[in-house]
């Protein structure tokens, strides 16, 4: 079995409050597992679910023509 990471684990992992983790599992928005009382995160699906969400910069910076005066 895969590790299971703690509220706690995810929540330095993310740099979010526990509280934030709490309203995202109630929400749906993040991937979670219910062991009764317990919240528990599978270490894959955490990862899995932050390249996801992982966007890529633009290699330049797209002016709007009004400001380039054309």
């Amino acid at each position: 079995m895969k590790k299971l990471l703690t509220l706690q684990e995810v929540s330095e992992l993310l740099e979010v409050k526990p509280s934030t983790i709490y309203q995202w599992t109630h929400q749906g928005f993040i991937p979670h597992v219910k062991l009764g009382r317990l919240l528990r995160f599978k270490e894959a699906d955490i990862v899995n679910w932050i390249e996801k969400r992982s966007a890529a910069g633009r290699a330049t910076r797209k002016l709007p023509t009004a400001e380039l005066g054309l």
